[in-house]
């Protein structure tokens, strides 16, 4: 493969939402350990976080969303950890992009904004420029051509997980369970984008090979499919 390996790896409720709303303030690291029956496994979804790949692909909104344009102390530096980052708006502060810069080993921002403040920013921080529409698997091939990254984990929002999906770009599928039931049909899931319509949309539709089904404890279960790409 030309191109870097990929795993989604996420936290959903059983009506597959990431989100405990569709609102900035409702977010499930900040909401579930709030709720009974949902609190006392939580901890097997941050185990199992842990020892996901040293590259590891999100993007500026959930990282603003986190607080990391606001956080005023060190964060502990992961030395192994590499983060790729996606973020037109931008929604990265030079505050934020130091702070993360500050946790990994390397930090790697892609974006189309020419302003955007990681330009004027050195250290272990790199900067991908796409002047009109981000090409992801142009992305891809550069991260294990130019960077040497072998296995990324993607923990980014629903609309950008249907982008990579469409694109063949998802290779495997690592899902915490959390035993909940969110609703909500503004409140995003684990694939959202545009909805399939017409007979030709069921191409994009895409099977996937069950690889591992683990019962966890406090009704929480893991799950690990292969895309069928």
């Amino acid at each position: 493969m030309d191109r870097v390996k990929t795993t989604l790896f996420m936290i959903s409720s059983l009506d597959g939402k990431i989100s405990t709303g569709n609102v900035d303030e409702r977010d499930v690291d900040k909401d579930f350990p709030k709720i009974l029956g949902i609190k006392g496994g939580l901890s097997q979804y941050y185990e199992l976080e842990k020892k996901t790949d040293y590259w590891s692909f999100n993007t500026g909104k959930v990282m603003n969303k986190i607080g990391v344009n606001e956080n005023k102390q060190d964060p502990i530096k992961i030395e192994s950890l590499r983060f790729v980052i996606i973020d037109n708006k931008p929604h990265l502060k030079k505050s934020g992009v130091m702070y993360l810069s500050k946790k990994v080993k390397k930090l790697v921002i892609v974006t189309t904004n020419k302003n955007h403040p990681a330009f004027s920013m050195d250290g272990n921080i790199e900067v991908i420029y796409y002047p009109n529409k981000l090409d992801f698997t142009d992305l891809f091939v550069k991260l294990k051509k130019d960077y040497g990254a072998k296995r990324l984990t993607i923990q980014s929002g629903g609309t950008l997980n249907a982008t990579l999906l469409r694109k063949k770009l998802i290779d495997r599928i690592s899902l915490v369970i959390a035993p909940a039931l969110i609703g909500g049909k503004d409140t995003a899931t684990l694939i959202d984008g545009e909805s399939l319509q017409t007979v030709e949309d069921l191409k994009k539709i895409k099977s996937l090979k069950l690889v591992k089904c683990e019962k966890l404890k406090n009704s929480y279960v893991h799950l690990v499919y292969q895309v069928n790409n």
